[in-house]
């Protein structure tokens, strides 16, 4: 019984780690890898939620990192490297924002809201929302990466990555539910599991652009998520799928804000 024990552990975080990678990424993961419990996936996606953001972070940062050593200047790398994680991730943060920002723009009413998030139609606000964000995003990766050089630059887009993922889960645990259906119904994870993914984010963030700086990245990034949250409450009264989407677009955007401020 005590030598199954480490490998029952091992398990679990495997399939933790494979429901993130499922839910946060359009990455692969190997059939029968993942929770057989469906009430237990979300808790295994809060939980791992910094490691699929550092999978994905760590890409763009590879990216960013690699054509900067080859000589290609800040701004095309940045826009390269911001790519590369856009679609590591199949662009569903930026999809949720879009909708976000065309749902509270534009709707008169809390289910007018709705039913425009729902619409798959990019409308002005969310272009406007979408536009502003990447360009704060690919501005500020190559502002690091012209300051700071590619190693450690690109150290910072993995921090970034690493604590916007569990900014994504933290309206999940602030909110009730939007809608009686939907990804925001189902994802409810346990306040401890989305504790402990704020915890292992911000660790890793620490350690990959130093204590100061990764802790600042997710002070800032939470602070992103539950400004967010906020208005969420206000707009539609709860959480969907697409506000957490829009937080993690969000948090990246303010760990990186704060680790251009922080780091330079």
């Amino acid at each position: 019984m005590t030598a199954d024990r480490p490998n029952s552990v091992i398990r679990a975080a495997r399939d933790a780690a494979a429901d993130a990678l499922r839910f946060f990424t359009r990455i692969p993961v190997p059939p029968g890898w993942g929770s057989p419990d469906p009430a237990a996936i979300f808790d295994g996606v809060a939980r791992a939620a910094p490691l699929a953001g550092l999978v994905v972070g760590a890409v763009g940062g590879a990216v960013l990192a690699a054509l900067t050593a080859l000589g290609l200047s800040p701004l095309p790398a940045a826009t390269l490297a911001v790519a590369a994680g856009v679609a590591l991730s199949g662009a569903l943060h930026e999809d949720g924002l879009a909708d976000v920002a065309d749902g509270f723009g534009g709707g008169r009413d809390r289910e007018r809201k709705l039913a425009i998030m729902r619409d798959s139609r990019l409308g002005s606000f969310g272009a406007t929302a979408l536009i502003l964000t990447l360009l704060g995003r690919v501005s500020l990766v190559a502002a690091l990466a012209e300051g700071l050089g590619p190693v450690v630059a690109g150290l910072a887009v993995a921090a970034a990555s690493t604590i916007a993922r569990p900014a994504a889960v933290l309206p999940t645990v602030l909110l009730p539910p939007a809608r009686s259906d939907g990804a925001g119904h189902a994802a409810r994870p346990s306040p401890s599991a989305v504790a402990l993914g704020w915890a292992l984010g911000a660790a890793l963030a620490a350690l990959l652009a130093g204590i100061g700086p990764g802790l600042a990245a997710a002070a800032c990034a939470a602070l992103a998520a539950s400004a967010l949250s906020a208005l969420a409450r206000r707009q539609i009264g709860g959480v969907t799928g697409d506000v957490c989407g829009a937080a993690a677009a969000l948090g990246d955007a303010a760990a990186l804000t704060a680790l251009a401020l922080t780091l330079m």
